[in-house]
C-alpha cells in the first residue's frame, strides 16, 4: 500500500481534489496512511492516504 500523502505534516494547508468546495483543510495529523483534515467548509475529515492525494497549497 503507497502512502500518497507521506509528505504532509500537521500545519500544512491541502486541498481535495475531488471535494474543492471544502476548502482548505489544515493536517491535524499524519498515522500510518491516515490523514486528519480540518477543512473549512466541512470540518474534521479522515483521508485514507492510500486512496486519496491530497493537493499541497502554498498560496494561502
Amino acid at each position: 500500500m503507497e502512502d500518497l500523502n507521506a509528505i504532509f505534516s500537521p500545519g500544512m494547508l491541502v486541498r481535495h481534489p475531488d471535494h474543492p468546495e471544502w476548502g482548505t483543510g489544515q493536517v491535524q495529523s499524519n498515522v500510518c496512511g491516515k490523514l486528519t483534515v480540518n477543512f473549512r467548509e466541512e470540518g474534521k475529515i479522515v483521508i485514507d492516504s492510500a486512496r486519496i492525494a491530497l493537493l499541497a497549497v502554498f498560496d494561502e
